[in-house]
């Protein structure tokens, strides 16, 4: 789900190729020493400790168990390699991150992907979820894919207004589709276009 708060549905397929240096875009937030660069392996500690509580404190995600360092640099790793990966740094510390992963498996759906933004609990609206989504937008744009999806788990106010803002479109919602803490939840589907061009579309690289 989308938390920034973020997409669950995480994909914990294997996540190193960077991104093509025209992708390794870094974004510079205005007022501080804050930037959106793209991720490595080495950011896993620091993705996996935003994230933690995700997990263990609410709904956002579905998993229910943190993943370790270890698994978090897996799914870095294949994420930068067929998709994208950023980070948010400030003052040279991680204080959020968003990736792009697989929509399905079937072969059509190969153009879509599905996306994910969290940020440290105490930096909501603060507009870190969105310079990270610019960022990763621009990278999956530029590797092929047109469609960005993404799930949140509802409610979720803060998720739900940072997707309209980045122009995504209500797809519809599941209803109780997901049990944890004690109780059904439903999750909230949106999408959004990454790009326009000729058909049929290029394979994405």
């Amino acid at each position: 789900m989308c938390s920034v708060v973020a997409s669950d549905t995480e994909n914990s397929s294997g996540m190193v190729v960077t991104i093509a240096a025209q992708i390794a875009t870094i974004v510079a937030m205005s007022g501080g020493n804050q930037k959106v660069r793209d991720a490595s392996e080495r950011d896993a500690e620091a993705c996996a400790a935003i994230y933690a509580p995700y997990v263990t404190d609410t709904v956002i995600s579905f998993e229910t168990a943190p993943p370790s360092p270890s698994e978090m640099a897996d799914r870095i790793a294949a994420a930068v390699r067929t998709h994208a990966w950023v980070v948010l740094e400030d003052d040279g510390r991680v204080v959020g991150y968003a990736y792009g992963g697989p929509y399905k498996a079937r072969e059509a759906y190969r153009w879509s992907c599905e996306v994910s933004v969290y940020v440290e609990r105490g930096r909501r609206r603060t507009g870190g979820g969105r310079l990270l989504y610019d960022a990763l937008f621009k990278g999956l744009a530029e590797r092929g894919y047109r469609t960005a999806v993404a799930g949140m788990t509802l409610p979720n106010d803060a998720s739900v207004g940072l997707h309209r803002a980045m122009g995504f479109e209500p797809i519809g919602t599941y209803r109780g589709i997901g049990w944890k803490h004690d109780g059904w939840h439903d999750v909230a589907w949106a999408q959004r276009p990454l790009a326009t061009g000729d058909d049929p579309p290029d394979q994405p690289r």
